[in-house]
């Protein structure tokens, strides 16, 4: 970005953030990956400037409420740390829109207020102890892009159909037996990844997707395929290794016969 002010503190084995630069005021731009950091400094949530901020890797068990001070935050890196939960102040920074990576920590739940960030375009929180996804995630709706693998999620709510931006939706190894119906609404969606969970069956609102062009359905216990998949007119690619259960139905040769890859 034209004019960033950046401060670097990756990989120090820093245990403790030094002081605030002089010109802290003017930092947009502050990395501290790949530490052991136990706490942040108070002046950290005071960037008036502050838009990307990276505090992955470390040994972070809580973030406090101030962290609603950076009013400037685009992108918000807080995965492989210990956090348990995370500020309700999360969900009121009003310019947090790219990214936000809470990937590898030990949450249980979300604050209520996180689907309140209706702006914000890619999500990963893979490899929480997280049981479910926010029954009103449906509200979040400039996701694009949404990573949710390693949850022991067992369902996906209704509201999930609400994400008419979404294009890439990745699941891989959650323990899901079924999807909702509401998963047809996905207009925009071109990528779904399935990989290790557990289902047996598949809606047939599958097939009514417009821009599907990646089907990921490895390993899965599949004992059937929807027919309707045939009417996902821009499938590419539909991935079936490793679903032992499954006995190919003979559709899937007019499947590949129009240019969809099919692996077996």
């Amino acid at each position: 970005m034209t004019g960033m002010t950046a401060l670097r503190l990756d990989s120090l084995g820093l245990t403790a953030l030094p002081e605030a630069p002089a010109d802290a005021h003017a930092l947009s731009d502050l990395s501290a990956y790949d530490n052991a950091l136990t706490d942040v400094p108070g002046w950290v949530w005071r960037l008036p400037r502050l838009e990307r901020l990276n505090l992955s890797a470390n040994w972070l068990t809580m973030l406090p409420e101030a962290l609603g001070g950076l009013a400037a935050l685009r992108m918000l890196d807080i995965a492989h740390n210990r956090l348990a939960e995370l500020p309700e102040a999360l969900g009121h920074l009003p310019a947090l829109t790219d990214f936000l990576y809470l990937a590898d920590n030990h949450l249980e739940h979300l604050p209520p207020s996180f689907t309140l960030l209706a702006r914000l375009r890619y999500l990963n929180l893979s490899d929480n102890p997280l049981r479910a996804l926010p029954e009103r995630i449906g509200e979040m709706r400039g996701l694009i892009e949404l990573r949710a693998t390693g949850l022991p999620i067992t369902h996906l709510p209704e509201s999930l159909g609400d994400l008419h931006a979404l294009r890439e939706l990745v699941l891989d190894g959650t323990p899901l037996s079924a999807l909702p119906a509401a998963i047809g609404r996905l207009g925009a969606l071109r990528a779904l990844s399935l990989r290790g969970c557990r289902l047996t069956a598949l809606p047939d609102a599958l097939g009514a997707l417009p821009q599907l062009r990646h089907l990921d359905l490895r390993a899965n216990p599949l004992t059937r395929l929807p027919e309707a998949l045939l009417g996902a007119p821009a499938l590419e690619k539909l991935d079936l290794r490793w679903t032992h259960t499954l006995v190919p139905p003979p559709w899937l040769e007019t499947l590949a016969a129009r240019g969809c890859l099919v692996y077996r």
